[in-house]
């Protein structure tokens, strides 16, 4: 008999905390399509591919967006005096000069926003040979300084009319030297 008065307060209790607690996160299940995998999957895993980070505001298809491709310090070992930004060839979006730019640039995280602190100025030339593949060149004005800041390539562009994985790839011409070398490679998810 105190068994049973045992067990049916326990149940009382555990019914008190436990219906609450459901009715409570329920709303929280309706956006659980919207979680990103902290996976990134990539094609070619040779030992000479070096992921760089990345961020973009919209990853829907034809929606209005801006992509920050970063170069931390630990990408630079150098200072650059030319970046080049190579543009799968899938990648169907219409780049235009006054839409891209290059910027000294705070990395936000759980708190922060990124944003982009001072515009470096540059010549931009966007390149489109025969066979439709299309490559930025940025040269900026004064080099870019191997030091603690982050910089970053910013396209604002409209997303293209196909989902996939798209994969860019970065050279960058050291100071003192003729010929650009490779950076890395960032892989941008349209759904």
């Amino acid at each position: 008999m105190v068994k049973t008065k045992k067990l049916a307060l326990n149940l009382k209790i555990l019914r008190f905390f436990l219906i609450p607690t459901i009715l409570f996160s329920t709303p929280f299940f309706n956006n659980i399509q919207d979680a990103k995998a902290g996976m990134e999957f990539q094609w070619d895993q040779d030992s000479g591919y070096r992921r760089l980070k990345w961020f973009q505001k919209e990853n829907k298809r034809r929606f209005r967006n801006t992509i920050y491709f970063f170069f931390r310090p630990s990408d630079r070992k150098t200072d650059l005096l030319k970046i080049n930004l190579a543009i799968p060839k899938h990648f169907k979006s219409t780049l235009n000069n006054e839409k891209i730019s290059l910027c000294k640039v705070k990395i936000g995280g759980f708190e922060d926003r990124t944003k982009c602190l001072q515009d470096i100025p540059a010549d931009i030339e966007i390149n489109t040979d025969e066979s439709s593949f299309r490559s930025l060149n940025i040269y900026p004005y004064s080099p870019i300084p191997s030091n603690k800041d982050s910089y970053a390539v910013v396209l604002k562009i409209i997303n293209p009319k196909k989902s996939g994985l798209y994969q860019f790839h970065s050279y960058g011409q050291p100071k003192g030297k003729s010929v650009s070398s490779y950076l890395g490679s960032w892989t941008i998810v349209i759904d």
